[in-house]
């Protein structure tokens, strides 16, 4: 890079997409658990204020939290839905404030599977196979084809409130991470067993919502590395389908840590460069894992990534992306106290779960 470049000058670069509006720049907002939908799964003030005060602070994409596509997969309280038409009236005037502050918007699709609360749903919980000792029914193959199409259908439900895109869950132990799981989906139909059917219905997922939606709407992924079953070997197939497939405009890669090596212990290097050089036939590849500063930001172009997903700094900073064209900055460390988290545009809600089940976030 030349020293007249600025080296905050790639995060601040539009991004084009094969589908879709261009994003302003190269931040994207992590999918944040927050819990602050209503019992129903309806979108709260506190919520639309989070996420848009995220667009006002410089985030080029702004993703939802993980939104439930059908009633059993709901996964804790205070989850935001997508799975029905009481859902629409919050969303669409939730994309229409993201689009007025400047950036893209986006809803991640999501099911809980075994990870579902029956306490919560009050409906059976369902997963690729059964576990008897938790209540864990085993989806049929009609159940499976009928959850890929719930997918499809909360994503139409994302295009017609006006959403820009979607970001599939298929991370974090969640029901399509659940099917990748080589330990435990041994399922004898086309779901489950060698890895080319343990990652169908992921793919089904993608591919329906690809040919389901228009081509200005765009498709994105999120999957995990390692760890879940997954061998990095399954991952960076499934990443190589993925980005080869011409169905996912944008693909986050899960990391917790960008700057970690491997579990497994016989791989040399880091993660992060597991992935990097996988064609990409136009898909551009994020990552996320406690990017908490400028430099961390920086390094991860650098390393090869098209765009960056920020998590916790973007808790205690709604204008991250801002204050990040500071080469020097770096996130405020934790704890911080409930007044300080307010100022920043989160409701109790939110804040009474930061407190609740994160180690040291709330002073």
């Amino acid at each position: 890079m030349s020293p007249s470049v600025p080296p905050t000058a790639a995060l601040d670069s539009p991004l084009t997409l094969e589908h879709g509006p261009t994003w302003p720049n190269r931040w994207t907002l992590a999918p944040l658990t927050n819990k602050q939908s209503h019992p129903d799964g309806v979108l709260s003030s506190d919520e639309h204020e989070w996420l848009v005060a995220r667009a006002r602070g410089g985030f080029g994409l702004v993703m939802t939290a993980a939104a439930y596509v059908s009633a059993e997969g709901q996964a804790w309280k205070g989850q935001l839905g997508i799975s029905d038409a009481r859902h629409e009236d919050g969303l669409t005037r939730l994309a229409e404030a993201i689009r007025e502050a400047g950036a893209v918007s986006c809803v991640q699709l999501h099911h809980g599977g075994m990870r579902a609360d029956a306490s919560v749903t009050g409906l059976p919980v369902v997963a690729p196979w059964a576990d008897p000792d938790r209540g864990v029914t085993a989806l049929s193959t009609g159940d499976v084809r009928r959850l890929i199409d719930d997918f499809v259908q909360a994503a139409l439900r994302a295009e017609r409130t006006g959403f820009d895109g979607i970001q599939v869950h298929g991370a974090h132990g969640y029901v399509l991470c659940q099917f990748l799981d080589a330990r435990r989906n041994h399922r004898t139909d086309e779901y489950g067993g060698s890895a080319e059917n343990r990652s169908r219905a992921l793919r089904e997922v993608v591919a329906g919502i690809r040919e389901a939606t228009g081509p200005d709407f765009q498709v994105g992924v999120r999957v995990s590395p390692e760890g879940y079953g997954i061998t990095i070997e399954d991952a960076t197939a499934l990443v190589r389908q993925l980005l080869s497939s011409g169905d996912v405009d944008h693909l986050d890669i899960s990391m917790w840590d960008v700057a970690k090596a491997p579990r497994d212990t016989s791989l040399d290097g880091l993660l992060i460069d597991r992935f990097m050089d996988i064609p990409r036939h136009g898909t551009r590849l994020g990552v996320a894992g406690k990017i908490l500063s400028t430099k961390d930001a920086v390094w991860c172009l650098e390393r090869g990534a098209d765009f960056v997903t920020i998590g916790t700094g973007a808790i205690i900073h709604h204008d991250f992306p801002r204050l990040a064209q500071s080469p020097d900055f770096v996130s405020e460390p934790q704890p911080f106290p409930r007044a300080r988290l307010e100022e920043e545009h989160l409701g109790a809600a939110f804040i009474d779960y930061l407190a609740e089940d994160w180690d040291d976030f709330v002073a």
